[in-house]
């Protein structure tokens, strides 16, 4: 795989710059795709250049915000371009980032990053997925989006994940060598090493900056009772690694 040039689809993006990052420090040549180096998944424009002479693809690009349509239309798109484009450039294969749980999801984004999944998979490039928990720097968006001196967060069950540890892990999925999965073989999963609520982690991230958390039921939320009974939260094959929030917290400036 040392030969192999990696395409990365959202390369600017939280989870992207780890993953560029990752892959040059094991020495695996680069190429960012993001409309910040010109090439649109979206509209397709500059992906044919960027794809010439790929031999893999991985897609961590993302929609900026939660309303479930607007997502859904983003990912459907992304998925068929990057299909159609890198079968015409003869990339081996795609590996992409999505979320534990979204199998179970019936609204909002987790929906949306659902039929990411499906369409992705439905093209003719061999597909590799990685279901990651929420990423811990989801916390301070959380805190971000209500803008005041108190905030109302769920306080449903999560197991935080370090977005470096996330990229790690699909590096090491897309670079490991192509072999069938049995049949009935779960779908990997990355999460944190600690089991929390979110409003238990917000509190923490609160204190820093002088904001008040308090935790509610989630009511509203979309799947908020799939989420309060766990639904969301890693499998027992999933792998446990990188820094609890507590920990991650700490090295943040």
């Amino acid at each position: 795989m040392s030969s192999t040039t990696f395409a990365v689809a959202g390369a600017t993006g939280r989870l992207g710059r780890h993953v560029v990052d990752v892959l040059t420090e094991r020495g695996h040549q680069v190429v960012p795709m993001s409309r910040a180096t010109g090439v649109d998944v979206i509209t397709g424009e500059g992906l044919a250049e960027a794809l010439t002479g790929a031999g893999a693809i991985i897609d961590v690009a993302s929609w900026h915000a939660s309303d479930q349509e607007a997502a859904t239309e983003f990912f459907r798109t992304s998925a068929r371009n990057l299909q159609e484009a890198g079968r015409e450039a003869g990339v081996a294969r795609i590996a992409m980032a999505s979320i534990i749980g979204v199998d179970k999801a019936t609204a909002g984004f987790l929906a949306a990053k659902k039929v990411h999944e499906e369409v992705l998979l439905s093209g003719p490039i061999p597909v590799r997925i990685l279901r990651a928990a929420q990423f811990h720097e989801f916390v301070g968006q959380l805190l971000d989006w209500q803008q005041g001196d108190v905030a109302y967060i769920p306080a449903l069950p999560t197991q935080l994940v370090a977005c470096r540890t996330v990229a790690e892990e699909l590096v090491d999925l897309a670079t490991a060598p192509a072999a069938p999965a049995a049949p009935g073989t779960p779908i990997p999963e990355i999460a944190g090493p600690r089991r929390e609520t979110m409003a238990e982690a917000a509190r923490l991230l609160g204190a820093r900056r002088g904001v008040e958390v308090v935790g509610v039921d989630g009511s509203g939320m979309p799947d908020a009772e799939i989420a309060a009974a766990g639904g969301f939260l890693p499998g027992p094959h999933a792998k446990l690694a990188g820094p609890t929030f507590q920990d991650w917290l700490d090295t943040q400036p």
